[in-house]
C-alpha cells in the first residue's frame, strides 16, 4: 500500500487573477460606512488646534461613547482652563464645565479622558493636583 492512501494529486497550474478575488470579497462583505464627523466636530478640532489643545485617542472614544459633543466656546473655556491652571504650576488638573469634566495633562495640553455629569458621579478621579471649575 502506498503513503498515499490511493489519493492522486496532480500538480495543476492556473494563473491567479487578485483583482478579480478582492472585489468578489468586496460584493459578499457589506461594507462598513466610516464615522462622517458634523462639521461641528471638525470645527471643534480645528479650533483646538489652532489653541494648541489636544485629545488623547482615550478621550476622543469616552466623548464619542457618552455623546459629549464640544462647542467652540467650550474648547475656549478648556484652554483657558489649562491656562489658569498651568500658571498655578498644575501638572494634572480636573476641569468641570458645565456639560461635563476633562482630566488634562497641563504640561502638553492634552485633554486625557471625559466624563459625562453621569459617569462623574459615580466615579473618583485620582491623579490630579488641580481643579478648575469654568
Amino acid at each position: 500500500m502506498s503513503a498515499t492512501n490511493g489519493v492522486r494529486v496532480t500538480c495543476q497550474q492556473r494563473p491567479v487573477d487578485l483583482i478579480d478575488i478582492s472585489r468578489r470579497c468586496d460584493q459578499t462583505q457589506p461594507k462598513k460606512e466610516p464615522h462622517k464627523a458634523s462639521f461641528r466636530e471638525m470645527f471643534s478640532k480645528e479650533m483646538a488646534a489652532s489653541r494648541e489643545l489636544s485629545f488623547s485617542r482615550h478621550a476622543h472614544e469616552r466623548m464619542f461613547s457618552r455623546g459629549i459633543e464640544l462647542s467652540d466656546e467650550s474648547l475656549t473655556r478648556i484652554a483657558d482652563a489649562i491656562d489658569k491652571a498651568g500658571a498655578k504650576g498644575s501638572k494634572e488638573t480636573l476641569i468641570l464645565t458645565d456639560e461635563a469634566a476633562f482630566v488634562a495633562s497641563v504640561d502638553n495640553r492634552t485633554v486625557i479622558t471625559a466624563f459625562d455629569r453621569d459617569n462623574l458621579r459615580q466615579g473618583v478621579v485620582t491623579s490630579i493636583d488641580s481643579a478648575v471649575i469654568v
